[in-house]
């Protein structure tokens, strides 16, 4: 009878901290746990007995690299519970500032995070030394992300133009046009990262997954829309609490969701692209085709080329936006509290991510409820390595725990902030 145990003590080009264990015995997986270290979810009981307008603010600071989308996530749901919608110009500048997010978080991912694994470099750093010129053109796609961001939120890490109802100020189209010709060059970035990221060696790996996804009838969804499901499954964001349950389990912090009952559902990337692809801005389409995808993508390597494709959508969308954005009456609407619960799902650059607050007649919150895409995914990731590791268990140490990290990178955790490297362990009896 042989045993053998995995021990990946730090996970590295991750945000954030993580480990993996792994026990096997006479070729089979017992045991595997994903450890992840989310950020604190006591943000949640920090939100009880706060104001209603301070979501947005305090939310942000969950994440350093995805600020806007808990901004956003928190916003709809207030406005929701409030009964306003925010509608026209002010969306539009909603949905401006997420796509600088999307260009950003993306860009980290496929250039410094995920690159490294298809060119054989520990590390984007280790990468730039024989590659400094993709290094450099990462880092001016993922600028111009940013500096979209900072022309709305007023700086590029954790805004502090947004509000309830929609922003402290309007950028004027002149403060915007630095923005738009950077977006222009970066575009064409974008262009060449799909058909550079399309020319990797990719595992042939699929997966049947269940993907969950926004679908919205005008746009690829990003800002809003309805929940659906690649098995024909659509429900209302209202009605998440019937159809999501979190669950804790022993050993992470991070919780387990169950979708209708079932864990082991994917949102992100991957999941937007196979609901949505069509919905995808013409050029978004063309470099997708061109790039090799069909419809829907289920092999977990190709993440890197789906979310290039998302860039591209991204610098396109935001262009259309500015050059057809018309100044909206007020920059804000105004939101008057009540009591009742409001529910808020938006597209993460990883994933739907769902808020939902109970606030009094005096707009104070009683009840918080924040599910990130990481913890909708973490199921899924372990079932990802289990059908990738044990078919494999009798390869040496380091090809394992490097085979296993790119595996848990394929879906771009987003965990807490980490410049650990892979410490492996095996051991055998």
């Amino acid at each position: 009878m042989t045993h053998k145990t995995i021990t990946v003590g730090g996970l590295s080009r991750v945000e954030g901290e993580g480990a993996l264990l792994v026990r096997a015995r006479d070729g089979r997986i017992e045991d595997l746990e994903l450890r992840i270290y989310e950020p604190p979810r006591f943000f949640e009981a920090l939100l009880r007995g706060r104001s209603y307008t301070e979501p947005p603010d305090i939310t942000a600071r969950i994440c350093g690299i995805c600020p806007v989308a808990y901004q956003m996530s928190a916003c709809q749901a207030i406005e929701a519970a409030c009964g306003v919608e925010v509608t026209g110009p002010l969306r539009d500048l909603r949905l401006l500032l997420y796509y600088g997010e999307w260009i950003e978080s993306h860009t980290l991912h496929v250039y410094l995070l995920h690159a490294p694994d298809f060119l054989g470099y520990d590390s984007g750093i280790a990468m730039a030394a024989d590659h400094r010129d993709l290094i450099q053109q990462g880092l001016a796609l993922k600028k111009a992300g940013n500096d979209l961001v900072a022309a709305i939120g007023g700086r590029p890490i954790h805004p502090v133009n947004v509000r309830v109802g929609g922003f402290y100020r309007v950028p004027s189209r002149r403060e915007l046009a630095p923005a738009a010709e950077r977006l222009r060059r970066a575009r064409e970035i974008a262009l060449r990262t799909v058909s550079w990221v399309a020319g990797f060696d990719f595992p042939d790996v699929e997966h049947g997954y269940r993907f969950l996804a926004l679908r919205h009838p005008g746009e690829y969804a990003i800002l809003s829309g309805a929940l659906i499901t690649s098995d024909g499954g659509s429900f209302g964001v209202r009605e998440w609490p019937e159809h999501v349950i979190e669950e804790q389990v022993p050993h992470s912090t991070a919780l387990h969701a169950r979708l209708d009952g079932s864990p082991g559902y994917l949102v992100g990337p991957m999941a937007r692209y196979s609901l949505n692809s069509a919905q995808l801005s013409p050029l978004a389409r063309e470099a997708a085709a061109a790039a090799g995808l069909g419809p829907a993508c289920r092999n977990p390597f190709l993440s890197i080329v789906v979310r290039a494709v998302e860039i591209v959508h991204a610098c396109d969308e935001a262009l259309r936006i500015i050059d057809d954005l018309a100044e909206p009456d007020a920059p804000y609407v105004p939101v008057e509290p009540r009591a009742a619960t409001g529910h808020g799902a938006s597209e993460a650059p990883r994933g739907t991510l769902y808020h939902r607050y109970r606030i009094d007649a005096d707009g104070l919150i009683g009840e918080a409820d924040i599910v990130p895409p990481t913890s909708q995914n973490q199921a899924r990731i372990e079932a990802d390595l289990r059908h990738l590791i044990e078919p494999r268990l009798d390869l040496p140490e380091e090809e394992l725990a490097t085979l296993c990290e790119r595996a848990i990178r394929n879906h771009d955790p987003c965990i807490s902030c980490s410049a650990h490297f892979l410490h492996l362990h095996v051991d055998s009896r």
